[in-house]
């Protein structure tokens, strides 16, 4: 089966705004786009949910109102050390929009098919072949064929694996879990914690242990119902050195506020992460999202995906324009964007805040410099969507 214009492999976020983003631009191509997702929407997606103002801006800009998906609002967003820090608020929004994959994945797959786009549901590829005249892709059900194919298919997709086998992978790992808002009622009587509120709370106190992340909690929803997101994310900068394991820090945490991890199921996830001299793209093959690598610093995944799109859509659409489809300049185009700064400034301070593993540092960190620290993150890390035109 040919599509003379492009395949996008995974319709998660980065596949979807790909494709939406390049609609935007080029109407006339969106009936020559094929979406293929191996899965069936609404599909569970381990993934703590969280929109930052990045992210909304990007879909505004597409025409679409994230608030149409169920969500829990943040207002104030907690980076610590042991339970003390700084404190980032948006006086004019909520701070972090916190969404269900399953849900956020299916509204904006809707939103693509609306617009003229096609998703096959519950294909799975097994090869990607790419040649001088285009690319073959291989699946469970058929074959097909296109000019350009993009890898938005997650940290273990297949593109990566099969157009760069042997590229280095930088993988972070993470482990989430769901709880009621309160203690259940035993714990409660035994003091348990009184809740969290409205807020969302970052803890880098497992960094001295060896696990070069934080463990996180804030408020979620399933089913209309509230409820809290933990969970705890490890770079594996330090994998090489003695620690505990994974879960230890979020039990201990989950603990301290009335919360016994024993009493809840525990999902864990691999997040391959940004690394600047790591190749996204060959000839008529290009990869965003996860496959071309998330956040290194707190493994962000939506937001940078939605602008993995926007960036991978301009360089489709001039490559269209030229009839040439080497993708030489992706990453180059990549880096030049707002997307590629906050992803290498990123990549940075991960080497710092994550490799300088003492509990003197980390108090310093969080605790002494805040405003350094503030200014440097409403600069270099957040904003970054209003420069990647």
């Amino acid at each position: 089966m040919d599509y003379d214009v492009l395949i996008i492999i995974g319709g998660g976020p980065s596949g979807l705004s790909t494709a939406l983003h390049l609609q935007q631009a080029a109407p006339h191509l969106a009936p020559r786009i094929l979406i293929l997702e191996k899965a069936h929407y609404p599909r569970p997606k381990l993934c703590a949910g969280g929109l930052v103002v990045d992210a909304e801006i990007i879909l505004q800009r597409l025409g679409l109102d994230v608030s149409e998906v169920p969500h829990a609002d943040v207002d104030t967003a907690h980076f610590d050390f042991a339970g003390r820090g700084l404190s980032i608020r948006n006086p004019k929004r909520q701070t972090l929009r916190v969404i269900r994959r399953n849900e956020f994945d299916a509204w904006l797959a809707k939103k693509a098919q609306s617009r003229g786009m096609e998703i096959r549901e519950g294909v799975t590829v097994k090869n990607i072949l790419p040649d001088n005249e285009g690319v073959t892709v291989e699946t469970d059900s058929a074959t097909f064929r296109a000019q350009i194919v993009v890898g938005a298919d997650g940290s273990n997709g297949i593109t990566r694996k099969c157009i760069l086998p042997n590229a280095p992978v930088y993988t972070a790992r993470a482990l989430e879990v769901l709880t009621p808002t309160l203690p259940s009622p035993k714990l409660s009587e035994l003091g348990g914690g009184l809740g969290r509120g409205h807020d969302a709370y970052f803890d880098f106190f497992p960094v001295p242990a060896n696990i070069a992340g934080y463990v996180w909690d804030f408020p979620t929803q399933v089913n209309g119902e509230a409820m809290r997101c933990w969970g705890v994310y490890d770079t594996n900068l330090l994998a090489s050195e003695k620690r505990p394991q994974l879960k230890d820090p979020l039990a201990k945490e989950m603990s301290r506020h009335g919360f016994d991890l024993d009493e809840y199921e525990l999902k864990g996830h691999p997040i391959r992460w940004y690394d600047p001299a790591n190749p996204v793209s060959v000839p008529r093959v290009l990869l965003v999202g996860d496959a071309a690598g998330a956040d290194p610093l707190f493994g962000e995944g939506i937001s940078i995906a939605l602008g993995y799109g926007a960036v991978a859509a301009r360089e489709i659409g001039e490559s269209l324009r030229r009839n040439e489809f080497s993708f030489s300049g992706y990453k180059r185009r990549l880096a030049r964007s707002g997307l590629g700064q906050t992803l290498f400034v990123r990549w940075l301070i991960t080497q710092v805040v994550y490799s300088f593993k003492w509990r003197w540092f980390q108090i310093l960190l969080w605790r002494v410099l805040k405003p350094i620290v503030v200014i440097v993150a409403w600069l270099f890390v957040l904003n970054w969507s209003k420069r990647i035109r």
